[in-house]
């Protein structure tokens, strides 16, 4: 015991070290409440007979605050400044990183660079990007560790399970992700653009999204520039390791092949955090307008097509945190009502219309194989009025007996009794056969009879020597 704590002072186990390793590796910088929240949210419903705010916290936080105090005696994390609020920001060394990349299972090249110096400016940008990985992800409690607690906490717990699902795991994120229109994925050249969210779960529908956090600080024209950015990398090819040219995006992620006719580039999703003097709704109506050429799908039998274009999503931070995914706060440009979060990247009225193609294709599939069963039935019928009757015994022909006595081949043998059953054929036969020994018998016996009557008759007393 004495060796654990001398490795680990604060007395933190692996898997709780392996969760911070994992939630600074796709944040970057974070709070210690920031850690808890995702990788434990059950802790949020604990020690809530604590006196106040700050006790609570300092509870729930407690066994994530001696992980990360380990990791920093062991040189994989750092403190990265304060939040004005006096929230600690922690962050991983360049060591801390590769361990980091180890536990999500992602190339050290894939986790970018370490957020060293973020806590000096006040972290804004940083922490609204954390707060929306955890409106889209909603980590849920889990039950089974909140045995005991009182019956408003259960409750609490319960609605949050029971509430709809977020987007994926931890794992399913990245965060500050280069996305380069020129130079290489490790060193970027000018023109392109970073995301500050990338999200992959296909497993939710959202095979890859970018996410772009606005804290209302910068104008349309600056956003409608990072789209052009963010279209620059989109259109940018180049040779995949088999030699073949494909867009950029898909030789590190993968995202299932659009239809026929239909490609469109990843789509992006604007999260608007209203802090700054900027009015959303005023800067949503310019970029929409600056920003046309881009997403403007063209019209076709009641739909869009969107082949080459760039899906834009628009929501804000506070709806975001209040419905998730899965609530209808999501406007598309050129789209006239919210949507859920997979309505709005996706196409729901080509759906429809191809559901409603679907739909007829199969009516008139089994509408033709009704006419078929049909036709075959009344062909059926007729052949069944034709089918002959014995004329013996009265019964029906079965099909054999009557494919025997329809017209064959010329050298084919000729049926003796065409109006007859097999059974009465059979007794006919039989009837003929024996009609036939009966009549050759009688014929043998009147062959005999004249000779005898000529030996014993008058007239062989005329016969030489009779006498």
């Amino acid at each position: 015991m004495a060796g654990k704590r001398e490795e680990n002072p604060a007395g933190s186990w692996n898997n709780l070290r392996g969760d911070v390793l994992r939630v600074l590796g796709v944040l970057k910088v974070a709070t210690v409440e920031q850690i808890q929240q995702i990788s434990a949210p059950h802790l949020s419903y604990r020690h809530t007979d604590k006196p106040t705010p700050s006790k609570r916290k300092q509870a729930r936080t407690a066994s994530h605050t001696g992980a990360l105090s380990d990791l920093r005696k062991h040189g994989l994390v750092e403190n990265g400044g304060q939040l004005p609020g006096g929230d600690r920001l922690r962050n991983l060394t360049p060591m801390g990183l590769k361990a980091a990349a180890r536990e999500l299972g992602r190339p050290v090249g894939e986790m970018g660079d370490p957020a060293r110096g973020a806590g000096r400016t006040g972290a804004s940008h940083p922490m609204t990007v954390n707060e929306a990985v955890l409106a889209l992800l909603r980590p849920k409690p889990d039950l089974a560790q909140l045995t005991g607690e009182p019956a408003d906490v259960l409750a609490a717990a319960r609605a949050a399970v029971d509430a709809p699902n977020g987007l994926g795991t931890i794992a399913s994120y990245a965060t500050e992700v280069a996305l380069p229109a020129t130079g290489t994925w490790s060193n970027p050249g000018k023109g392109g653009a970073q995301a500050d969210i990338v999200i992959t779960a296909p497993e939710d529908g959202v095979p890859l999204l970018f996410v772009e956090i606005d804290n209302c600080f910068e104008s349309a024209q600056v956003l409608a520039a990072k789209i052009d950015k963010y279209m620059r990398f989109c259109q940018r090819k180049v040779k995949d390791v088999d030699g073949t040219e494909r867009p950029m995006w898909r030789t590190r992620w993968w995202v299932p092949d659009g239809r026929h006719g239909d490609q469109p580039h990843p789509p992006l999703l604007l999260v608007f955090n209203r802090v700054g003097p900027r009015n959303p709704d005023t800067v949503i109506a310019q970029l929409t307008e600056l920003t046309k050429r881009h997403w403007q799908g063209t019209a076709y039998d009641g739909f869009h097509m969107y082949d080459g274009k760039l899906p834009i999503v628009v929501t804000g931070m506070k709806h975001l945190q209040e419905h998730g995914s899965a609530g209808a706060i999501f406007r598309r440009f050129g789209r006239p009502q919210n949507q859920t979060l997979l309505e709005a990247i996706g196409n729901p009225r080509r759906e429809a219309h191809d559901a409603r193609k679907q739909a007829e294709y199969a009516a008139r599939q089994r509408e033709h194989k009704e006419q078929l069963r049909r036709a075959a039935e009344q062909q059926r019928a007729e052949r069944e009025a034709r089918r002959p009757v014995c004329a013996g015994c009265g019964t029906k022909f079965t099909d054999e007996r009557w494919k025997a006595i329809e017209p064959a081949r010329w050298d084919a043998p000729w049926e003796t009794h065409p109006h007859l059953c097999d059974d009465c054929k059979a007794r006919a036969i039989t009837a003929e056969r024996q009609a036939e020994q009966a009549a050759h018998g009688h014929q043998e016996y009147d062959q005999a009879v004249p000779e005898q009557r000529a030996e014993g008759g008058w007239l062989s007393r005329f016969r030489p020597g009779s006498g």
